[in-house]
């Protein structure tokens, strides 16, 4: 064997090597790059309002809508326009079913709402993480030191459908106060800190039988 052929066939193996190591998804930094991604859906129907109520077996609909949609935690429901109060009680009793409040101000429509007509918007927000499973890098020697083209995907995927409301993903949960630890600690605080009742312990009066 000339020295060209034995020179090929030692290259051959480390470059087999190389190529795999630079196939598939490259991230070398500790942070994945498969990040949750939020979409946000918003479903219109059209009522018919005339008179500022709905019309008759338009409540009947909303409901069958509603249902198909299986709306729930998380929806955002909401009229986009100015309707009558009547048809806004209407509507805002529907939802309370679903243990749901009827939202100030609707997303914007580009269609202008026609006359005697309402429409009821639900605004709904999807987590998903893209691109998983990626299953794109093997196991083979990899000398930019890259992570696995599958990290992030187990623990970002739970994440994104773990949490009930996706929208806390982009700006979070803000408190409402009933879950405070400043005033959780200050009730204990307060109990840690009392003096004992009694002044010396508490004494119990024995009685007789005859209650003297």
């Amino acid at each position: 064997m000339t020295k060209r052929p034995m020179l090929l066939a030692c290259l051959i193996p480390a470059l087999t090597f190389a190529l795999a190591g630079c196939g598939g998804t490259q991230n070398a930094g500790v942070e994945s790059i498969h990040q949750p991604v939020v979409t946000k859906t918003d479903h219109v129907l059209a009522l018919d309002a005339p008179g500022g109520r709905l019309a008759v077996g338009e409540p009947q609909r909303l409901a069958g809508w509603l249902a198909g949609l299986h709306v729930g935690y998380g929806d955002r429901i909401a009229i986009d326009d100015a309707a009558d109060a009547d048809t806004r009680d209407a509507v805002a009793a529907m939802i309370a079913g679903y243990g749901l409040l009827l939202a100030d101000g609707g997303p914007a429509i580009a269609a202008a709402t026609p006359n005697d007509t309402v429409r009821v918007v639900v605004s709904r927000a999807t987590a998903r993480v893209p691109g998983c499973n990626d299953w794109s890098r093997d196991s083979s020697v990899d000398y930019a030191q890259n992570t696995s083209s599958f990290y992030g995907c187990s623990v970002n995927g739970n994440l994104a459908a773990m949490v009930a409301n996706p929208r806390d993903l982009i700006r979070g949960a803000s408190g409402d106060g009933l879950n405070d630890p400043a005033a959780v600690f200050k009730a204990i605080d307060s109990y840690r800190k009392a003096a004992p009742g009694g002044g010396g312990g508490q004494t119990v009066k024995s009685e007789s039988a005859g209650g003297k």
